[in-house]
């Protein structure tokens, strides 16, 4: 049996049809291996001109997942959570419950060929999908991911010390031009997992100044349910590949 029979044999899921792309929705936690193993043979088939682009929305239960550039001393706690080579790049990450990860299956020889911009575009994915809900998502030079400015503001209203949150994992591979692995975004999972590891771009110390940790919507005082997180980010995409603006539109009552 196939990756992908064995997928759909055993984990429900809602197929979708927008703009010529194709929507996997998995309201049940998926295993790794198993995901990992049906994105690649998804990719062959794109590859080969059988099957359309795919983006998979999708929950894990909880795991670790080793990057490329992962080293063995920031697996904090090895034996907290199962841990697999992921073959993207990156380094540690965890996954699991409450996390809505995006899995994109795109043909790269159809949108420039260019790794870089396409990184660039998964990161404005999730960056336009934050401002859904009136959330200002960042890059940070030199930091994987998608950050979240947290500064207090000190007595004169300016801000005294720096302190960001990570919100999203960005991790991508690219396969005879076919990329898969992709994002994901924190909605309400629980945070304490995250201290099995250094997650990708945090460091271990404290920048000077600067103070680094995760974050949720939950915890910056969004509430919401995955199916709405999942409708945000099929509007983002679109917007990401079809125009240039990003669009404020909705909030959470939560400014920056």
């Amino acid at each position: 049996m196939s990756a992908l029979q064995a997928l759909f044999d055993q984990i429900p899921i809602s197929v979708l049809e927008r703009s010529g792309v194709t929507w996997w929705i998995s309201d049940h936690a998926v295993p790794y291996p198993l995901a990992l193993a049906a994105q690649e043979e998804r990719v062959a088939q794109i590859f080969a001109g059988q099957a359309p682009e795919t983006v998979w929305l999708l929950e894990h239960p909880p795991l670790y997942t080793a990057g490329t550039s992962a080293k063995k001393e920031d697996l904090l706690h090895p034996d907290q959570f199962p841990v697999y080579d992921a073959g993207r790049g990156g380094q540690y990450t965890y996954h699991g419950p409450g996390q809505r990860i995006g899995y994109l299956m795109l043909d790269l020889r159809q949108r420039g060929k260019d790794i870089r911009a396409f990184v660039h575009q998964a990161e404005d994915w999730i960056i336009r999908t934050l401002w859904t809900y009136h959330l200002r998502g960042e890059r940070r030079e030199g930091r994987v991911g998608i950050w979240i400015d947290r500064s207090p503001p000190n007595s004169e209203g300016q801000k005294a010390e720096t302190r960001e949150d990570k919100i999203a994992a960005i991790g991508i591979r690219v396969r005879r031009w076919i990329s898969f692995h992709g994002v994901s975004l924190n909605v309400d999972p629980d945070l304490s997992h995250f201290s099995g590891i250094v997650p990708c771009g945090i460091s271990p110390q404290a920048e000077e100044g600067r103070q680094m940790g995760v974050t949720s919507l939950l915890d910056l005082g969004c509430p919401v349910e995955m199916t709405d997180v999942d409708l945000a980010l099929m509007k983002s995409f679109t917007d990401v590949f079809q125009t240039e603006d990003p669009k404020d539109q909705g909030a959470c009552g939560l400014g920056n």
